[in-house]
């Protein structure tokens, strides 16, 4: 429907004014006069001329000019009406352009306003990482260059160090000083370097991850953002932190920033041969990455998956021999090898046993258990593809393994010789860890506990935050929830359910979904089938079985109080957080999605589906080797049903909010408790 149609439906036509003076104007037309004699003849009066009508015979000529009169004054008084109704529409739809216009101008201001907003949100996270994002290049290409340098034999491992050390210290000063000069050649960067100085107090840790997984690279379970996110911790509290992947055929490698090969030859010792690596060089959010490409064992990571494969061992075993070998090659010192799970946990006996003495006498090894289930048993013979002893190794103290005897146990290998252990779980102490979730471990673990540590998983609170989440429609905080009530009603309005700020509405965020979480699932919802409770369903992964079930329970139900959203959104995400009170998690330690650390942040009370949970939960609140976040949740929404849950917010709202802020006031980020694990597991072992 167009604009003019509008206004022509709005305004009266001129026409209609015409025929309405025309109608006050007209003369009523008079009856002829008539009246009755006595023998009952009728005498039209008419008939019979007057003095009346003779005076009116008279006035004939005046009556005809003064109705031409009139007739022209009308149309006169029709034109101006015309005439103005035509300069009041132009008028109207003047006025209505430029108020078109002044409304796209405006949005185009908002959008402008809104990109700025974002750019300086982005110019201030990366101020607060102590450097801009063109620094960051170059204080990692400065290093990658130094690389480079000792491959090329330019300089030898002391330099190096020191040279190292300058970067890092003068992350900032180097930025600027070597922008001009990183296009020149090394040797007239190492003069420049030499110039500026022979180095510096260190201030941090040196720390170089070697493993299987990184956000956003590869992502196959916890392990990966457990590496970007602890690693970007560290380096966010001045510690120099390294990651060293294999250069995986399926990898995204869109994230990789002054992603270069270095032209040196680096050799690694397998199967009784040295073999030649391509070695390749990158940022990936902000941490210095290296990449190892086989050239004759090409096929080791030239395939469609990371793992399943049944040459695992030999394959990661190549990487691991072949990271410590590019190690000592480019004279790194670290402080800390930090290695994971089975598939790097080689290199804790390979470090002790052939490279300790080869200029890494400071360097000292951690360990990090994600899955305490896979642990890698092979025969003790394949030890010597990677330069081992088998007969020094195959014994009850080393990898023999405790219950298979005649078989290596690599994840054992590697708890034996790392000098810390870090076993990643939000929820499980370390004596419940030891003494029922050691999977066949358990004496080498008790005979080890001094070692061991337990952290939990964190997760990144720059972009999981309400107070500054660019998805929200209003942003929040425990001191200020007014815009958590506005994401709630738009989360309503968005998927369609009735529009009610006191409504409480129930989110489920999950990634895998077994046949008893279903079945659980669809009891709680069943229990809680109240008026005023809303839930919403998602999945970050496509579940063909999961969606058919869910979607044919929101069918069952038939009133509007279950919506199930088949497909990945990452403002979605954020908007079910946000606008969700009660978030229903699978369980309490999510190390791939995080839901309920997201859920504590966002102000939504992280509810178990199951009873799974329910073993801990009664003595984690007692137990001081368990994480905090362990304690804070038995002591909060540990012990608790979903129904429960619902009866205190009805029966006690302001306990429940002061419950719900003082959650949003904890910090379970990678900054927090894990960072602080961590960092006493490195001054532990740097003291030993």
């Amino acid at each position: 429907m167009s604009m003019n149609f509008l206004i022509n439906a709005a305004i009266p036509s001129p026409l209609y004014f015409s025929q309405q003076l025309n109608a006050t104007n007209r003369k009523p037309i008079r009856a002829p006069l008539r009246c009755s004699t006595n023998n009952g003849e009728v005498n039209d009066l008419s008939t019979i001329p007057s003095q009346i009508e003779l005076g009116a015979q008279d006035d004939t000529g005046t009556s005809k000019e003064e109705f031409r009169s009139s007739s022209i004054e009308r149309e006169m008084k029709n034109n101006d009406i015309w005439r103005l109704f035509k300069e009041a529409q132009r008028n109207i739809l003047y006025l209505n352009k430029q108020r078109l216009d002044a409304v796209e101008e405006l949005n185009k201001t908002n959008r402008e306003k809104q990109l700025l907003l974002e750019k300086i949100e982005q110019l201030e996270v990366e101020k607060q990482a102590g450097i801009g994002k063109g620094n960051l290049s170059i204080f990692w290409e400065l290093l990658l260059r130094i690389d480079s340098m000792v491959l090329a034999g330019m300089i030898n491992s002391g330099e190096a160090s020191n040279l190292r050390k300058l970067v890092f210290d003068y992350k900032v000063s180097v930025a600027d000083l070597f922008a001009d000069i990183l296009p020149e050649g090394d040797a007239d960067l190492l003069v420049e370097l030499r110039r500026f100085g022979s180095g510096s107090k260190k201030n941090g840790f040196h720390s170089i991850h070697i493993c299987t997984e990184m956000d956003p690279l590869v992502s196959i379970g916890s392990l990966a953002s457990y590496v970007t996110g602890l690693s970007g911790a560290l380096q966010r509290k001045g510690h120099l932190v390294e990651v060293i992947l294999p250069k995986y055929a399926c990898m995204n490698l869109d994230g990789v920033q002054g992603l270069r090969e270095i032209k040196a030859e680096c050799y690694s010792y397998f199967n009784g041969q040295l073999h030649a690596n391509k070695i390749w060089i990158g940022v990936v959010s902000g941490i210095g990455v290296t990449f190892i490409q086989p050239l004759h064992y090409s096929s080791f990571f030239n395939r469609e998956s990371v793992y399943g494969y049944s040459d695992d061992f030999e394959r990661f075993t190549y990487f691991s021999r072949a990271s410590l070998d590019y190690i000592v090659k480019s004279r790194k010192q670290p402080d800390v090898l930090h290695i994971h799970n089975w598939e790097t946990a080689i290199v804790g006996p390979l470090f002790w046993d052939i490279f300790v003495k080869q200029g890494l006498e400071g360097t000292r090894i951690l360990l990090s258990c994600h899955n305490l289930n896979s642990l890698c048993l092979e025969h003790p013979d394949k030890l010597a593809l990677c330069g081992l002893d088998p007969a020094r190794l195959h014994r009850p103290d080393r990898l023999q393994d405790n219950t298979k005897t005649h078989l290596v146990n690599i994840l054992k290998g590697g708890v034996v010789y790392s000098n810390k252990v870090v076993i990643v779980s939000s929820m499980h102490s370390k004596s419940r860890i030891i003494r029922s979730l050691s999977h066949g471990l358990e004496s080498t673990l008790a005979i080890h506990q001094d070692k061991l540590l337990v952290a939990p998983c964190g997760f990144d609170s720059s972009t999981w935050d309400p107070s500054n989440d660019k998805f929200l429609t209003e942003n929040y905080c425990a001191e200020d929830m007014k815009g958590k009530t506005v994401c709630k009603v738009t989360l309503q309005q968005q998927l369609g359910l009735s529009k009610d700020a006191s409504t409480i509405v129930v989110g489920c965020i999950f990634s895998d979904v077994s046949d008893v979480f279903l079945e659980n699932l669809k009891a709680v919802v069943r229990g809680a089938n109240m008026r005023g409770i809303q839930f919403v369903f998602t999945g970050t992964n496509k579940l063909p079985s999961a969606s058919r079930a869910l979607v044919s329970f929101q069918e069952e139900l038939k009133d509007g109080i279950v919506i199930f959203v088949d497909s990945y959104d990452d403002a979605l995400l954020h908007l079910i957080f946000s606008g969700s009170d009660i978030i229903l998690c699978h369980s309490f330690h999510d190390p791939v999605l995080q839901v309920p650390l997201k859920a504590l942040k966002y102000g939504a009370a992280p509810i178990a589906v199951t009873s799974s949970d329910i073993e801990f939960r009664y003595f984690a609140e007692f137990d001081h080797e368990s994480t905090r976040f362990s304690r804070f949740i038995s002591s909060t929404f540990g012990n608790i049903s979903l129904s429960q849950a619902l009866e205190e917010i009805k029966n006690n709202p302001l306990s429940w909010k002061r419950k719900i802020k003082d959650a949003m006031l904890q910090d379970f980020s990678w900054d927090a408790e894990c960072y602080d694990i961590h960092i006493s597991a490195y001054t532990a072992i740097k003291n030993l």
